[in-house]
């Protein structure tokens, strides 16, 4: 070899059943090249299949990193598993790739071109280490999903009593099958938010944090709860705008050319449980909070779509949930008055 190495990435395009990984390094005159690939199976033999392989193909003596795009949870256990043994681990939203691989001269998406793209990224950016959830956090996480979906589940039964029940002959024994169903469920949830209570009420500080949190008008225990499981109590979150596009709930411009201009919409790429967990805290917010109200009708006098006013909310409500827990002090309904007395051009 003859130049020394800066970086050596292992990019990893995770699909439910498959790893397809591509090998790239850069040298010391920042030359970037991907120079091998292969695929594995998404599970303990193939992780260790995966890590065998890219030992052979690296130099021990220059930094490693592996690189993958977060999808839905198909690439926890591969995170897991190469955090657990103290490699460098980086997790990236899929939007950040999805603009980076417009940036390349890759003509077609494959698993393998996004392989290479995603060790490309991890070649050309400085990217942090991930960080595995804490207990706590990973138990909520996993409860609250759990909520969501049997609420999801039982939203279905419910839909189709009510198409059953509107049947010139319906049957009995089904509406009756129907209707147990939704008394299990409703049994479940009520089991599952008494262990989402619990594993609060055992962590002292975790209780604290969300009792100053749900000071925010709208924002109740379990959003809050929701929030800080989803972002591991905001690692790896930097900033407020790092959050709301974690979230997907920043803003996307649509352009083509340079007269043709779309709508902008927010780009729903982020973290569907958080996004979903923001929408009735901010309706909450609009109908009892005379500050997030006027957000609102501020923005549906420009556009007099609802929606957008709504999302608008939800995403100042996240924002300020990120301050309340980065600050440690409760929400002051007063606090922009009281900061603009303070400022030295009131003295």
């Amino acid at each position: 070899m003859a130049n020394r190495l800066l970086k050596q990435v292992v990019g990893i395009d995770v699909a439910q059943k498959e790893l397809v990984v591509s090998l790239g390094r850069m040298d010391e005159n920042a030359v970037s090249v991907i120079y091998a690939g292969k695929a594995f199976l998404n599970n303990e033999k193939g992780f260790a299949s995966m890590e065998s392989w890219v030992n052979k193909q690296t130099f021990t003596a220059y930094p490693l990193r592996y690189v993958m795009e977060a999808t839905g949870v198909y690439h926890e256990k591969a995170a897991y598993y190469l955090s657990n043994k103290k490699y460098d681990v980086s997790i990236v939203k899929p939007n950040r790739i999805s603009g980076f691989f417009r940036t390349l001269e890759l003509k077609t998406i494959t698993d393998k071109s996004m392989s290479q793209a995603i060790a490309m990224f991890g070649l050309e950016k400085k990217l942090d280490n991930w960080v595995q959830p804490k207990r706590v956090y990973r138990s909520l996480r996993q409860l609250t999903r759990e909520r969501e979906q049997l609420i999801a589940e039982r939203t279905v039964i419910k839909n189709q009593l009510h198409a059953e029940q509107a049947e010139a002959f319906p049957g009995e024994d089904t509406i009756r099958r129907m209707k147990d169903r939704i008394k299990i469920i409703n049994v479940q949830l009520k089991e599952v938010m008494v262990e989402i209570r619990t594993a609060i009420k055992r962590d002292a500080e975790l209780k604290k944090t969300i009792d100053t949190i749900t000071t925010i008008p709208g924002i109740g225990l379990l959003t809050a709860t929701i929030v800080l499981a989803e972002t591991n109590g905001f690692e790896l979150i930097q900033n407020k705008r790092q959050l709301t596009s974690y979230a997907g709930l920043d803003i996307k411009e649509k352009e083509s050319g340079t007269s043709v201009k779309g709508k902008p919409r927010i780009s729903k790429q982020g973290n569907k449980y958080l996004r979903k967990a923001m929408y009735l805290p901010a309706l909450a917010a609009i109908k009892y909070s005379e500050r997030y109200k006027a957000v609102f009708i501020r923005i549906v006098s420009r556009n007099s779509v609802k929606m957008k006013g709504v999302i608008a909310v939800g995403r100042k409500l996240l924002e300020m949930v990120y301050t309340i827990y980065k600050t440690g002090k409760p929400y002051q309904m007063d606090y922009l008055q009281k900061q603009a007395e303070l400022s030295p051009l009131n003295s």
